[in-house]
């Protein structure tokens, strides 16, 4: 057979001779082998590959470069100048390893026949037995004042070093070589993943087949190449995102919420206790709300701003328009950390309003937690503020109509589901229709026949989902489709810019000498363990490790506190109260305090090893300082630059050039595109992998046409749909 030829459009060539012939049909079920069926994939590597997410052959397939090298030329050793990226092909003469701390540096002398250079490698200790005197290597990198700056390097074919050769999101554990290597053999299988579009749209849009565009992805020839393999990738995602949007709105037609009217007395008295005047930002989306919740079509409105912002004020405002109706509003967080602060925010504001607020989370004393629960059945709180505890079986309001729902892409898929599915519905058995008590607002047992007969009709009640994480706009409107978007932008007049520093591990100790002198000023700070792994309890570990060692040393003068997630909740909450009152002067954490905690007085934030966190959790960290009027400081401690891998760079040089969190959020698209963005990683919708969203507004465009034209279908496209709806909240869509 021959290569399969590409339609007019895909950068006018052929496809390379390289590429896999079109074989029979394709067999879907082999994209779904765990990545050990690959040549040279152990179960070290496979668990290090299931840190990036990579876990299946189809994960490699659709693991996107987040640039290409550009073109290089090659040199004679002997021409070489600094700072120039360039190719050297040469002969190892003799090699070397040496340590320095946890830093394995290896150097080979590398000869041709003009001149000899040392080249350097960081932490790949196993070239020792590749890079034996007499091989033949050809490298890519940097002379520099120490020898040759190796960035990638190949003992035969020129695959890593070659021009626009694909770099992709590494670590020190999973370097881009062995990833190249890797999406190489994946590539086999390019042929059995289906190609859902229909042939009539692929030839009216001049689209390359499936398959082509993942082998122009991860081996181009030209950067053009490339680019025009990732857009179609891109338009089959957007047009299954638009597809399942339009679904989704249909399911939700029918659906009824209460119109709460005009703003009353309550929401006067609130604002004149306020102890500030509401930004502009706020004041606008206070009317955008105002409009919502006078009608009786459902609130779904996606309230974001930068950390410091004000949503709180914003939301409670929404929450009290439903206690001004006569009805109930809640508040759901994803931590009991979070929900513990927002319980603390919203109670102290509301005790002086007459307005009644329980908290109901897991870790209550089961008396207490019927007694909070008997009050929301009963109407006798007003406002709910709780975790995922809120939407349990048990758990019954009398009449809801506000739903608040913070940080909402971080709830699992079911939960989420409760808090935006309709209530309960004519046929549907009870144990299926109780999770949506919390948004049916409707004891059901105490309803009369005609109120009964009105739930044929689905009721739920206005939903606003709130997140800290900023969100560029195009983004938003893809991923939430016709979510209505409200931002506040921009932060209270009063707050400063936090100035934010990067320093390497061996500096950290003038950092602390800083700290010191902020800490007798009587400021206070904290100080972020590493993420050293997924469990909390190891977390946990680190976190009391690390306070007592600053005790002993930095610290010893000072009093210091340890937050983290495996204390009981009346601990933590005891732990944070002290911190607030200044019993404290530095408090020692994990990510826990990532959002929800509010200390003005705390005008320093160190971030330990920080280049092991992402761009959104380092600006929400950064986020707990500079609360108050007083110049807050963030400082943001890495190892050693050599060991960083360029994302890294890349992530902590953008906190420090900018503390706006729309502009960061625009570098992490850039970094690593949109499928992580929305914080923790989540399937389907907010998981886009080809798209990106700054430069593919046409795309989209493109793909919202097309949807509306297909309508519904049946076939491989319906089938990704189907497939998205499966593994996706859908309060992405709703």
């Amino acid at each position: 057979m021959t290569a399969t030829r590409l339609p007019a459009g895909f950068s006018g060539v052929d496809p390379p001779a390289v590429w896999p012939p079109t074989r029979g049909r394709p067999r879907p079920e082999a994209l779904e082998r765990a990545l050990d069926s690959l040549p040279g994939v152990g179960v070290s590597l496979r668990g290090k590959l299931a840190k990036l997410g990579l876990r299946t052959i189809r994960d490699l397939l659709e693991y996107r470069p987040f640039r290409y090298e550009p073109a290089a030329p090659v040199r004679r050793i002997a021409d070489l100048v600094p700072d120039e990226e360039v190719i050297v092909v040469g002969e190892v003469l003799d090699i070397s390893e040496r340590r320095r701390g946890r830093l394995k540096i290896l150097k080979a002398k590398i000869g041709d026949d003009s001149a000899q250079i040392s080249a350097t490698w960081f932490n790949q200790p196993w070239l020792m037995t590749q890079l034996r005197p007499g091989t033949r290597v050809r490298l890519r990198g940097k002379a520099d004042r120490y020898g040759f700056g190796v960035r990638s390097h190949d003992l035969g074919d020129a695959i890593a070093t070659a021009d626009f050769a694909p770099v992709y999101p590494a670590t020190e554990d999973v370097p881009q070589k062995r990833i190249r290597d890797l999406a190489g053999a994946a590539l086999e299988h390019a042929r059995d993943l289906p190609d859902p579009l229909p042939a009539e749209l692929k030839v009216r849009e001049g689209l390359p087949l499936r398959a082509d565009a993942l082998h122009a992805l991860h081996r181009p020839r030209t950067e053009a190449e490339a680019e025009e393999g990732r857009r179609r990738l891109a338009l089959d995602e957007l047009l299954v995102l638009q597809l399942g949007i339009a679904r989704r709105v249909r399911e939700r037609e029918g659906t009824l919420a209460p119109a709460l009217g005009e703003p009353g007395e309550l929401i006067a008295r609130y604002r004149a206790a306020l102890p500030f005047e509401l930004t502009p930002d706020q004041e606008s989306a206070i009317r955008e709300l105002d409009v919502d919740l006078a009608r009786t079509v459902p609130m779904q409105r996606l309230l974001q701003g930068d950390v410091g912002s004000g949503k709180t004020v914003v939301a409670l405002y929404a929450l009290l328009r439903a206690v001004e109706a006569g009805r109930q509003g809640a508040l759901m967080a994803p931590t009991e950390t979070l929900a513990e602060q927002h319980f603390l925010t919203v109670e102290e504001l509301c005790r002086d309003l007459g307005v009644p607020v329980v908290l109901l989370t897991s870790a209550l004393p089961a008396k207490q937690h019927a007694t909070a629960r008997a009050q929301i059945a009963s109407g006798e709180v007003q406002i709910a503020v709780g975790t995922h505890a809120l939407i349990q079986r048990e758990v019954d309001f009398a009449d809801l109509a506000v739903a608040v729902v913070d940080e909402q892409h971080r709830f699992g898929v079911e939960q989420r589901q409760a808090l935006t599915e309709g209530g309960p519905r004519a046929g549907v058995s009870a144990s299926r229709a109780k999770p949506a008590t919390l948004l049916s607002g409707i004891a059901s047992d105490a309803l009369g026949v005609e109120q009964r007969r009105a739930l044929t009709e689905s009721r739920s009640p206005h939903v606003l989902h709130m997140t800290a994480t900023p969100i560029p706009r195009t983004l938003a409107l893809t991923v939430y489709g016709d979510l209505a978007v409200t931002e506040i932008a921009n932060p209270p007049a009063s707050r400063k810019p936090i100035v934010t520093s990067w320093v390497t591990e061996e500096r950290s100790s003038a950092a602390y000498q800083r700290l010191q002198r902020v800490l007798r000023e009587g400021r206070q700070a904290y100080v972020v363990c590493p993420l050293i792994e997924e469990s909390e309890t190891s977390s946990a570990r680190a976190a009391e490790q690390e306070a007592e060692r600053l005790r002993r040393a930095e610290l010893r003068d000072f009093r210091v506190g340890c937050l983290h997630g495996k204390l009981r909740p009346a601990d933590r909450r005891e732990l944070m109260a002290r911190f607030k009152v200044r019993e404290l002067d530095v408090l020692v954490a994990t990510t826990v305090i990532e959002v929800g905690v509010d200390v003005p007085n705390a005008t320093v934030m160190i971030v330990q090893e920080a280049d092991r966190f992402g761009l959104a959790q380092l600006h929400q960290l950064r986020g707990r300082v500079g609360r108050g009027a007083e110049q807050s400081f963030c400082l943001l401690v890495s190892r050693a630059k050599g060991e960083l891998t360029d994302a890294a760079r890349e992530r902590l040089e953008a906190m420090v050039r900018t503390t706006d969190g729309f502009e960061l959020a625009e570098v992490d698209l850039e970094i690593r595109g949109g499928g992580q963005l929305l914080g923790t990683r989540q399937a389907g919708l907010s998981d886009l992998k080809f798209a990106k969203l700054r430069a593919d507004r046409p795309l989209l465009e493109r793909a919202r046409a097309a949807a509306r034209e297909l309508g519904d279908l049946a076939g491989p496209l319906a089938d990704e749909v189907d497939a998205m709806f499966a593994a996706t909240d859908p309060a992405t869509l709703a």
